[in-house]
């Protein structure tokens, strides 16, 4: 794979096992992440390219010959210059983050002992130098928390923030879905302009921007992390996205209604069986072609 369908598929946290390490093999793989790191704090102004390009240009043929005090000043203004660059990088947030790549799951134990499980394809990230007066985590991806009581705890998301105390919950933000389900204590989630409190067996559900309401559940913790993964009345396209991300597969479905309602589990460690949980309540057929899983009607 080609160097710039690497670094894409890396900044989308879509790299697979093999190629996350062909990535880890670039000769600027430290620079890349370290420059990922910083630019989550940071954002350059706009800049408009060609008028610059030309402004500079311009001055370089006006510039034919440095007077005696424009030597000196140019020395000021590149030692301010560094400076200025020094302090910006002593500034910037010094991020520890986490990653999974397709079929693994990790635990991470974080500052104030509280336990992350990541599963697959998932980006935790927080600052330790400030975690004593900010519990707060970056989530791309689906995190099960088990937090230590303490301070205000936040995990923020592309689609919302859930805050609490201590507590035990789970969160998925993938795609058009955004999920929060609550099994200890209780859950504050901010979605746009709502705030809605979560009590043990409650879910929180934005599906396509449409809020949905689940009955509640008497779930002490949720199965993935026990490798099943278990869908109530979902779209079969979420099912198949969730087993192609247990096992680093691609699943092709076509002539197939995706879209259909679905309830199940299928397991991680067996992917004919977790196959047949899958195809055989929806009268399907399965053929297994390398790295892919072709779909078909029976």
């Amino acid at each position: 794979m080609k160097r710039e369908d690497l670094i894409q598929k890396w900044l989308d946290h879509a790299l697979n096992s093999e190629e996350l390490e062909a990535f880890k093999q670039l000769e600027d793989y430290e620079e890349l992440t370290k420059m990922q790191t910083a630019l989550q704090y940071f954002k350059a102004p706009e800049v408009d390219v060609e008028s610059a390009y030309t402004a500079v240009t311009t001055t370089k043929k006006e510039i034919l010959k440095p007077t005696s005090w424009l030597k000196p000043l140019l020395k000021i203004a590149a030692i301010l210059v560094i400076g200025f660059g020094a302090y910006m990088y002593a500034t910037l947030p010094t991020l520890t983050t986490h990653e999974t790549v397709a079929a693994n799951k990790t635990r991470v134990e974080l500052p104030d002992t509280s336990e992350v499980t990541l599963n697959a394809t998932t980006s935790l990230s927080y600052d330790k130098d400030v975690w004593e007066e900010k519990r707060e985590v970056n989530l791309a991806g689906e995190a099960y928390f088990k937090v230590a009581k303490g301070k205000t705890f936040s995990v923020i998301t592309n689609d919302g923030i859930v805050t609490v105390l201590g507590t035990e919950f789970n969160v998925k933000q993938r795609n058009n879905v955004f999920e929060v389900f609550c099994y200890e204590g209780s859950v504050k989630v901010s979605y746009n302009d709502a705030n809605v409190v979560l009590k043990p067996g409650q879910r929180y559900l934005i599906r396509n921007g449409k809020e949905f309401r689940n009955e509640e559940e008497n779930l002490k913790e949720p199965t993935w992390i026990h490798n099943e993964s278990s869908f109530k009345s979902l779209p079969l396209q979420e099912v198949i996205q969730e087993f192609e991300r247990q096992y680093d597969v691609t699943v092709e479905a076509k002539n197939i209604d995706i879209s259909q309602i679905v309830t199940g589990s299928f397991t991680h460690t067996d992917i004919d069986m977790a196959l047949q949980s899958i195809t055989l309540p929806l009268n399907l057929k399965y053929q297994k072609k390398q790295n892919s899983i072709i779909l078909k009607r029976d």
